[in-house]
């Protein structure tokens, strides 16, 4: 190993040196030239006040040795803290080549701080003098400045690590601190490193001594002097010990020969009349007694000096050492260009600008050319890095000159000195213009005034041979009128940045400031150093006439609209505080939403708006999630003033140690309660914890403690992470009951108990009996290597318990998915071992009630209406009853809660963030552009901004919290859309194939979808009961009205069955509905576009002569499966025959008649109709459904399919009108600073009102506009490119991808897959762009879990979500919808996929048939088995 750099020399020393790394760097996701050398150092990004973290953790561990590498510029930038650094042993690494010419000014006005400062010169150099720096630090206990610049070097040999380790412990101080002089003397001679170093002829006249980074020209200009060149007989002086500075020693290794000394120094300008080095040097050689009389000095300044230029300098050097009267302060070199000190890391600054645009993007998408960034990074005058007072001083500086233009312009009016054609007009728009620019407060104001400003401008030019029109176009750049921005970091919340701040909001002045916080809220309370960041936004409105907001762009992107438009209009100084959260520059976005979730719903980010202006309501909250946790979270921190104040307090970052403290007391009051309700028993104690994700190990944890309360056992029972770990040790029985997540963990509400015992070395469990039962499937880990996971959380908590001194009171007990009755065949022999243990076996037990299933809640629903009105009016939870969210899947609605604050949620004392997404039943997939624009507005208001298209044709809302379900399931129905069996165990919405290029049979396929859908409702009033029936206070006009008058959907009014007496009925359904869901779709051929094959039933439209005459009907598709378990499986639909088209009603009536008679109500997970079907044979069950008919099916009719992807761009069908497939990825409609979606087909649906003009929604996730006419053709389209809606360049794998919603909202989920999915094509683009794939389509899907949500088993590549972060990967579905895939490999990470699924493209580009499908191929190259059926899907698994 050898050390080629200055930066390998450092590194390697501090790496063996030092006990703890800082690295600064300009982007945290590119590794500096010292950080790169080392594992995880500490890394700081520049401007964001990394000296404080510093200090404080030196302050924290002051006997620790520590290592920090920064440039120049930000170690000058933190003058005022580096004092706080004395006393500890630290050694600072200067890279000085943050310029080409380094300013050592900046040294120089650090020196008299009291340190060391030590100077090194190439890679031996450099470690010689690093490691010196160390033993001074060690044995001075005092930091030390290592400065050096980089250049080409000899490599060196590394000193071994057991040398630098016995000489710090030899250096280490030991009682006290040696003198710092004399710790450097010994360093240096213990490294064999001269202080002062010469270098040159042996009998000089003259020695130049450098300060300065151009050590390496001078050294080889010298040394290759020829007899002719006039600096022959002057020799260099290398500086390595600057402080403490020694004349003498600088004196002592000068040759006696020379007379005269200059001193150069590398300054950027000169403050003093003697410069620093010349100060020195006089002033320590005046405090001691030369042997001899020293040589005359004589000072220069120098500028850049490469080895172009080196033999210039020398020679003016030498000339004006040999005048009589040298001229002092002569500069030399050449003077660098003037420019911010910036750190040049183009690297850095991409990741970084690219990242922070998110906001930038924005501004400009809403005021256009409009805006001026004083301190964009592409004026020629700003660096990278700026600060407030750069931006405050850049708008003074444009002000004053925009006064002087309005100056002369008044002047210009007065001389009217103008070509005489156009002097009238153009005087006119001068004077406008000047008035306009003095009363100028906003752009929003403003647009008439810049359309006349151009217009002006115009007119200036056509003028230009006047001489005032000319000199006015001198400054035309100043003479639209443009909105005054700054932006900056949170480096501006630090003390260093919140004078600048401080400037501009005090300063009355109409300038807007944007600070973009990237601070990640899971990396606050790990941070000390972020307790220092000042609540700049508080502060502001301390001063009571400052427009300020706080807002994130990926939490609502209207609030940040909102804000940012507020901000511009308010006339004085607005502070938009921006969240965009992330720990490098390259994070996915997926986690920078992640993270910005956690910090907005957790109340560490809270969005809101001030504006003093406003009378009332001056400061609006935006965050719906915490309104009601809000004040508690101010008044924690003496902030209630901001919500009763117009002028509220300033104050510092929140601490979380509050919430933790809350939980700790819950947790043990919970416990203590539970304890004296169990007083009246007599057994013995007994505790059973669990942890649980589905539901299966908290069921079996409370029927165990149910059971033993039965048999007089005093049991208690909670979650694992309820408990409070430190009582353990006084229990005297206990359980723990898991089950299996992810890779071999424990479920999310047992993992803090396990961190807290896993590491625990002082529990001692001496006293205590345990036993521990899990939950398993021995088959879901098939990789040999991966079955350790079986089972794991419960061999881990025994083997622990163990360990920690308890004692066994029943052996592990596990139970297996795969056993014949599941995990309960291995439960039911464990749970008889735990009375025997506990004395109690031949205690009789009353017979226990058994489980309230799906279909008892059913019959104890009252037709579906439960407890949910009375839910609805809870307001002490955001959550309703177990039963209740059974029962509203019926009413289109699902609980969920975000799973990615979970666990920051619980931490705080709060429940999970819990809000329903509501699905609208749209029977035929096809909006007018007034629905549309309804769940628009729905979706602003009560959902999270954003609209989901489903694999069923339809819309979902997200994020609606229970107060506000009410109101937006109104305002769905006020636009004749209902969610009414959307969701539940009944017929949901009948999908339509969206066919663009037949307008006559696609009418028909949505009418019967429709007859459809209305004939198999669900006919109980409990709908418009609970949702509709009366008035509500956010009700728009004419909703109720419109709920009475709507002739279908919902029904309104139940049966009078006698004179008085008026009941629900269901005559299709009955009181239980059916055994599970029932999905129907319609396909028209050539185009599979719905997979019809993949449903309940599935009709394929069959047309003749474009007539549609009646259609081939397929029953028993389902794609929901269990991981690993064979008893399940994806099935597509068994042909039943053909009816004709007026009898098709009735043909899906009875075939959902059988399934509700037959189908197995006991267990849900073999509840679907093609578990029906395979149960009897589909011959069996076609005589029944036809015996209900009262006659046979036709036999099927010949149809073709071409393929099961949209069909993308424009088509104009046979009456000339025009549609356009849109590609929407995963179905999401929302803003983005990138696109503007939801914006866009906002703007479009207005423009589409009252032309006939429709949506269509496609299975596939993608949007049609349709029904354009000529007319309206060209305006559609220009709104279409305007939001780039028409952008269908996309590769044919993206095109034909489809994604489920999964993380965070989904409780199903085990791994991403809507916020993944488009990464991971985007890593597999590459490779098909390399082996000309980029066209072609492969059907790609990717879902959270098996129940196949986005149909996962009839793609051609799958990845279906086994735990966070790995997949299964499945192969060989159909091109066409016609065959369901297989498993190929379990598991799979990212970089497992890429490198399965890279080389079988390259493969497919080179063997496949003409026009092979990527699905065929792979089984045709024997890479992957057929799936012939349902049941064969387990078989023939791929190899691993």
């Amino acid at each position: 190993m050898v050390l080629k750099s200055s930066y390998e020399s450092v590194a390697h020393i501090a790496q063996n040196a030092a006990d703890k790394v800082f690295a600064f760097q300009p982007a945290l996701s590119v590794p500096s030239d010292f950080s790169k050398h080392f594992d995880k150092p500490t890394t700081i990004r520049n401007g964001n006040d990394g000296f404080a973290q510093i200090v404080e953790y030196a302050t924290a561990n002051p006997s620790s040795t520590i290592a920090v590498s920064v440039s120049l510029n930000e170690l000058f930038n933190a003058i005022s803290l580096l004092p706080k650094l004395a006393g500890s042993s630290t050694v600072i690494h200067i890279d000085t080549s943050s310029s080409s010419t380094p300013d050592y000014g900046k040294i120089a006005a650090l020196r008299h701080l009291g340190f060391a400062f030590l100077q090194s010169f190439g890679a031996a150099d450099s470690q010689s003098v690093a490691f010196a720096s160390y033993l001074v630090a060690k044995s001075a206990a005092q930091p030390v400045f290592h400065f050096f610049y980089p250049t080409d070097s000899a490599p060196t040999s590394p000193i071994s690590a057991q040398s630098i380790r016995d000489a710090l412990t030899s250096f280490s101080a030991t009682e006290e601190p040696v003198v710092l002089a004399e710790a450097v003397e010994e360093a240096l001679k213990y490294t064999i490193v001269k202080p002062f170093e010469y270098i040159g002829p042996k009998n000089p006249t003259a020695a130049i001594v450098l300060f300065a980074s151009s050590v390496e020209p001078f050294l080889q200009a010298v040394s290759q002097a020829s007899s002719a060149d006039s600096y022959k007989s002057i020799g260099i002086v290398l500086i390595h010990a600057y402080r403490p500075w020694s004349s003498a020693n600088l004196l002592s290794v000068l040759p006696a020969s020379v007379k005269k000394l200059a001193l150069v120094e590398q300054l950027s300008r000169r403050i003093t009349a003697w410069s620093p080095l010349v100060q020195d040097f006089v002033s320590d050689l005046t405090n001691s007694t030369p042997s001899s009389t020293p040589p005359q000095i004589v000072p220069f300044q120098l500028g850049e000096v490469t080895l172009d230029n080196v033999r210039s300098a020398l020679k003016a050097i030498a000339a004006n050492l040999s005048a009589a009267s040298p001229v002092n302060n002569l500069f030399i070199g050449v003077k660098p260009e003037a420019a911010p000190s910036t750190e040049t890391n183009p690297e850095a600054q991409k990741a970084a600008k690219t990242l922070e645009s998110a906001y930038t993007k924005v501004l400009h998408q809403i005021f256009e050319d409009q805006i001026d960034i004083l301190n964009s990074g592409d004026k020629p005058t700003t660096g990278f890095e700026n600060t407030p007072e750069y931006g405050y001083g850049a708008f003074l500086a444009t002000a004053e000159k925009k006064t002087q233009l309005a100056h002369q312009a008044e002047e210009a009016v007065k001389s009217n000195d103008f070509v005489s054609g156009s002097k009238s007009n153009l005087v006119k728009h001068l004077s406008s213009w000047v008035l306009e620019s003095r009363a100028f407060t906003s752009v929003q104001k403003a647009k008439q005034a810049n359309e006349q400003t151009k217009k002006l401008l115009d007119l200036l030019h056509a003028s230009a041979s006047s001489k005032t029109a000319s000199d006015l176009l001198k400054s035309e750049a100043l003479f639209p009128l443009k909105s005054s921005w700054i932006i900056g970091s949170d480096a501006w919340s630090y003390d260093l940045g919140n004078s600048g701040v401080h400037h501009v909001i005090s300063s009355g002045k109409n300038l807007n400031m944007l600070i973009i916080d990237s601070q990640p809220y899971s990396e606050v309370v790990a941070n000390i150093s972020s307790l220092r960041k000042k609540d700049v936004g508080l502060y502001a409105m301390n001063f009571g006439n400052v427009y300020v907001a706080s807002v994130a762009v990926y939490s609502s992107y209207t609030q940040l609209l909102q804000a940012l438009l507020e901000a511009e209009a308010f006339d004085g100084p607005s502070v938009v505080l921006a969240y965009l959260p992330y720990s490098t520059e390259t994070d996915s976005p997926v986690t920078v939403l992640q993270e910005t979730k956690r910090a907005v719903d957790s109340g560490y980010w809270p969005l809101y708006r001030y504006n003093p202006n406003l009378e009332t309501e001056s400061f609006k909250l935006d965050s719906s999630r915490i309104k009601k946790n809000l004040k508690d979270f101010l008044d924690r921190e003496n902030h209630l003033t901001l919500l009763s104040q117009r002028n509220p307090t300033f104050a510092k970052t929140l601490s979380e140690s509050y919430g933790t403290e809350v939980r700790n007391q819950q947790k043990h009051r919970a416990k203590a309660a539970l304890h004296s309700l169990l007083e009246g028993l007599s057994g013995p104690p007994l505790t059973v914890l669990f942890a649980s994700d589905g539901g299966n190990a908290e069921n079996l944890a409370k029927k165990l403690a149910r059971r033993a309360k039965g048999r007089g056992v005093k049991s208690v029972v909670m979650a694992m992470d309820d408990y409070p770990v430190e009582d353990l040790s006084s229990e005297e029985n206990l359980i723990l009951i898991t089950s299996t997540a992810g890779q071999g963990e424990l479920p999310q509400n047992g993992r803090n108990f396990w961190e807290a015992i896993k590491g625990s070395t002082d529990l001692d469990l001496a006293t205590v009996k345990y036993s521990v039962f899990g939950l398993g499937d021995s088959q879901y880990w098939p990789r040999k290597q991966d079955k350790h996971y079986y089972n794991k959380p419960s061999k881990d908590l025994f083997n622990k318990l163990q360990l920690l001194g308890a004692s066994e009171l029943v052996p592990l007990g596990q139970g297996d998915d795969q056993d014949p009755d599941g995990y309960q065949q291995g439960y039911n022999a464990w749970e008889p071992l735990v009375w025997t243990a506990l004395g109690v076996d031949n205690v009789a037990a009353a017979d226990e009630p058994p489980p309230i299933t799906n279909e008892d809640m059913k019959a104890g629903s009252d037709f579906l209406r439960g407890t949910i009105a009375e839910a609805l009016k809870d307001e002490s939870t955001g959550a309703i009853s177990a039963v209740d969210q059974q029962l509203t899947k019926f009413h289109g609605i699902y609980m969920q809660d975000d799973r990615d604050i979970r666990d920051e949620r619980k931490a705080s004392g709060l429940e999970p963030a819990y809000s329903f997404m509501v699905r609208v039943r749209l029977p035929g997939c096809v909006s007018t552009p007034e629905q549309w624009l309804k769940m628009d507005e729905l979706a602003d208001a009560y959902g999270n901004h954003t609209m989901k298209i489903t694999t069923r044709g339809t819309f979902q809302l997200h994020g609606v919290i229970k107060k506000l379900l009410k109101p937006a399931i109104r305002g769905m129905n006020s636009a004749l859309l209902d969610t009414v069996a959307a969701c539940g165990d009944v017929d949901r919405n009948v999908v339509a194939a969206a066919l663009p290029n037949n307008k006559k049979i696609h009418d028909e396929v949505v009418k019967y979808s429709y007859l459809i859908s209305e004939h198999l409702l669900p006919q109980t009033t409990a709908y418009y009961e609970i949702w509709l029936e009366g008035a509500d206070d956010l009700d728009q006009a004419g909703y109720t009205e419109t709920f009475q008058s709507r002739p279908d959907g919902p029904k309104k009014k139940k049966v009078l069955i006698s004179e008085s007496t008026l009941v629900d009925q269901e005559p299709l359904y009955g009181p239980l509905y059916l055994p599970r869901k029932f999905k129907i779709n319609i396909a028209v051929p050539p185009y599979n576009d719905v997979d019809v094959f993949a449903h309940d039933i599935g009709l394929i439209a069959i047309v003749e002569d474009n007539e549609l005459v009646g259609f081939n009907v397929y029953a028993g598709g389902g794609m929901g499966t269990t991981h690993n378990n064979k008893k399940t499986y994806p099935r597509m639909g068994s042909i039943q025959g053909f009816v004709t088209k007026d009898k098709i009603i009735d043909a899906c009536e009875k075939i959902m008649l059988v399934q509700r008679d037959h189908g197995d109500r006991k267990n849900r997970k073999h509840a679907r109709l093609k578990y029906t079907i395979d149960d009897m044979g589909n011959d069996v069950f076609r005589s029944k459904v036809e015996e209900r008919l009262g006659y046979s099916f036709e036999p099927e009719r010949p149809y073709h399919f071409e393929s099961n992807t949209d069909q993308f761009g424009w088509v104009t069908d046979e009456t000339g009108m025009h549609h356009f497939t849109t590609f929407v990825e995963n179905g999401r409609v929302e803003d983005t600073p990138e696109l503007q979606f939801k914006a866009g087909f906002r703007e479009l649906a207005t423009l589409m009102k009252g032309t006939g003009a429709e949506f269509r929604l496609t299975a596939n996730q993608h949007i049609l506009v349709s029904n354009v006419s000529d007319e309206l053709l060209p305006s559609v389209k220009e709104v279409m490119a305007k939001y780039k809606l028409d952008n269908t360049a996309f590769s044919g794998l993206r095109l034909s991808s489809a994604a489920c919603v999964a993380f965070p909202t989904c409780g199903l989920a085990m791994a991403e897959s809507e916020r993944y999915l488009p990464r991971l094509i985007t890593k597999l683009e590459e490779a098909l762009e390399e082996y000309g794939l980029r066209h072609d389509s492969i059907v790609m899907r990717m879902t959270g879990c098996p129940n196949g949500c986005a149909r996962p088993w009839m793609a051609e590549i799958a990845c279906v979500g086994k735990a966070f972060g790995a997949y299964n990967l499945m192969l060989g579905g159909g091109h066409r919808g016609e065959r369901i895939n297989k498993l190929y490999r379990s598991s799979l990470k990212e970089d497992e996929i890429l490198a399965e699924l890279k080389p079988m493209f390259k493969r497919w580009s080179l063997e496949r048939h003409e026009g092979e499908p990527f699905g065929d191929w792979v089984i045709r190259a024997g890479i992957i088995a057929a799936t012939r059926e349902g049941k064969d899907f387990w078989e023939n698994v791929a190899e691993e």
